[in-house]
């Protein structure tokens, strides 16, 4: 387990924790796009987030759920996870 996550990693936990398929690559492409673009609710997030902080046993960030885009997510959790690292 690194102290970043990836985009590969961000579009499998899409998959188990929201139920939508979004490939890795597709994800990359569509980095800046909102995640209701790709079929991600709040309820989504939240639930990635909650698979998050069971994975790295650290609080994620309270507003982790509102981001818009997948970068946005990638860069407020990765900053959680590299302060605490």
């Amino acid at each position: 387990m690194s102290d970043r996550i990836t985009v590969e990693e961000l579009s499998e936990l899409m998959k188990k924790a929201a139920g939508v398929t979004v490939a890795s690559e597709d994800l990359e492409k569509q980095y800046d796009s909102g995640f209701d673009v790709l079929g991600i609710d709040s309820l989504g997030l939240l639930g990635i987030v909650g698979e998050l902080e069971n994975r790295y046993g650290t609080p994620m960030p309270p507003d982790a759920e509102k981001s818009k885009t997948p970068r946005e997510f990638l860069d407020l959790v990765n900053s959680v996870l590299l302060a605490g690292a």
